[in-house]
């Protein structure tokens, strides 16, 4: 019997042993619990309580121990233990607002070590219950607050559908464009899981730091409403109003006039900020641009301030694309191109991509005259948010600086060839040189923007006088590369904004290279205007002062300013 029992019982429960040996006592009959007991090794109380049990005839209980049997919970035995819990995870509702917990992560380690802290021995398993009973569960953020919304935003949201409806009845395309979040191209880290072979997953970079080489992807998605297709493309440069249109434009080419070839009109519905924002003058020079190239009268309804998360292209395209491409590292333009041409859903969605690597410059600026040149009619309901784009000629204004071949009167004395290390005969010759260059780097920029199309005459004005001639930035370039000179103090000497300095001397760099001319350093480096001055009066050159500075003595000013 004793060797029975060893070998079965270890393989019963608490209860199911009990019974076991009550059965075995039964069967003995007179004295069985005492042997029973024996053999087994267990105490008879344990034996005769098996004995009622079988005896009592009820039936099997389902479980081990009766009912309040086992040990007490450790929050009957600690009252005060559920109420310390909810004291820390509730700071703002109830205990001190204070808790050393408000500023941490609550996890049930962290709460289960502060609340031993205070004298209630819990363990992390025993907080997740007692949470989960007080109707607590593990929640993020919801973005549900949309701050202070606009009196005519529901007014918008119907005159959109109204017109994107009337667009749609009458065969005319609808679509709606965004940029999707720029993307780093590399062995970068993207967000979601697909399946590997297990212990294999794809080996990426530790940090995000961008690729000077790879760059990054901008995609650009023009999602037609009616026809559940999208089109994207994906840039390399910039996000402006150029692209866009140009994303639109590509769009229209490559699906939009064979899918519409009836159509007079067009419908884009777009989000109040970026590159296609309501207050982006480009954006509506681009649009007018490509009315009149294609034909079509363009009508523009933007989605008020803070509700672009209701524009159709971001559900039902750019959420697509995004799960399409979870978990996959995007190595190059190419791997970003074709993963998003190979986004499908259920329903039907078809979607071409494209790369483009064209240029788009930032800070174009359109004027006030060349904005009541374009042929934009706005609406009678919020002409800021509605407007149409009529496919009709309209004047270039050109109100770009025009440059001249001489240096402002105040910056004339910088043309010594101490500091141009250039005769005079010489800097009038690439003065020349530069200024035809110049004429076609402007007049091919202004035909990208115009979309390739012919220029038509303006009004015959000039526009205002340029903040800086072409000499004064051929001299800023100058100064800056052959003496060293900083492009802050030269913005000071110019009396422009550094930023101004930065793009002229850019251009002016490139048109240098065109023309095949290098700057020399010279063997003198100026650090500051001060360095500046020293040269020029040892030189015998006297600079213009402010004509509010009534001094004779050059040498006596401890501060001066140039013009």
């Amino acid at each position: 019997m004793a060797g029975k029992f060893e070998t079965i019982l270890p393989h019963l429960d608490e209860r199911q042993r009990r019974l076991l040996l009550g059965a075995e006592a039964r069967s003995i009959g007179h004295g069985g619990i005492r042997l029973v007991a024996r053999a087994a090794g267990v105490r008879e109380a344990t034996v005769s309580a098996g004995v009622y049990e079988l005896e009592s005839g009820e039936p099997p209980l389902g479980r081990a121990r009766r009912p309040g049997g086992g040990r007490k919970r450790v929050v009957d035995l600690d009252p005060g233990l559920r109420d310390a819990l909810l004291a820390l995870v509730e700071p703002d509702v109830r205990g001190d607002p204070m808790s050393p917990l408000r500023w941490t992560t609550k996890s049930t380690r962290t709460l289960a070590a502060e609340l031993t802290r205070q004298g209630h021995r819990v363990s992390a398993d025993t907080v997740g219950d007692l949470l989960r009973e007080e109707g607590f569960s593990l929640q993020g953020n919801a973005k549900t607050i949309e701050g202070s919304g606009h009196p005519d935003r529901d007014g918008q949201f119907r005159y959109i559908n109204e017109q994107a409806r009337a667009h749609i009845d009458a065969g005319e395309p609808v679509v709606s464009v965004d940029t999707k979040k720029k993307e780093l191209v590399g062995t970068y880290k993207n967000a979601g899981q697909q399946w590997l072979p297990a212990g294999r997953p794809v080996q990426v970079s530790t940090h995000d730091f961008p690729d000077a080489q790879l760059g990054k992807a901008i995609p650009y998605g023009v999602y037609d409403l009616a026809a559940n297709t999208g089109w994207v493309s994906v840039g390399t440069d910039h996000d402006t109003a150029a692209f866009a249109v140009e994303s639109i434009r590509r769009w229209w080419e490559a699906r939009g006039n064979l899918d519409y070839p009836a159509a007079s009109r067009l419908l884009i519905t777009a989000d109040a900020g970026g590159s296609n924002g309501y207050r982006t003058r480009a954006w509506k020079a681009e649009l007018a641009a490509l009315a009149l190239e294609t034909g079509l009268e363009i009508t523009v309804c933007h989605f008020p301030p803070g509700t672009s998360k209701w524009n159709k292209v971001e559900h039902r395209l750019f959420s697509h694309i995004t799960m399409n491409w979870r978990g996959r590292p995007l190595t190059s333009h190419e791997v970003v191109v074709n993963s998003i041409a190979a986004t499908t859903t259920r329903t039907g969605l078809a979607v071409r991509a494209a790369l483009d690597t064209g240029t788009y410059p930032t800070g174009v600026t359109i004027g006030d005259r060349q904005m009541d040149a374009l042929p934009l009619d706005r609406h009678t309901w919020h002409g800021d948010w509605n407007y149409t784009l009529r496919p009709k000629p309209y004047a270039e204004i050109d109100e770009a600086p025009d440059p001249f071949d001489q240096p402002s009167p105040d910056l004339a004395w910088l043309c010594h060839p101490l500091f141009t290390g250039l005769t005079a005969v010489e800097w009038d010759a690439l003065i020349v040189q530069l200024l035809a260059l110049h004429d076609d780097q402007r007049e091919a920029d202004l035909d990208k923007r115009r979309g390739h199309r012919p220029r038509i005459k303006g009004d015959g004005t000039t526009g205002r006088r340029p903040m800086l001639t072409l000499a004064d930035r051929l001299l800023a370039t100058v100064l800056h590369y052959r003496l060293a000179l900083p492009q802050v103090a030269v913005a000071t000497l110019f009396n422009v904004h550094p930023g101004t300095v930065n793009r002229r001397i850019r251009d002016v760099r490139q048109l240098l290279q065109t023309a095949g001319h290098t700057i020399q350093p010279a063997d003198h480096q100026l650090a500051d205007l001060d360095a500046l001055h020293d040269l020029a009066t040892t030189a015998g050159i006297t600079p213009p002062l402010r004509a509010n500075q009534q001094v004779d003595d050059l040498q006596a000013l401890t501060t001066w300013h140039w013009f």
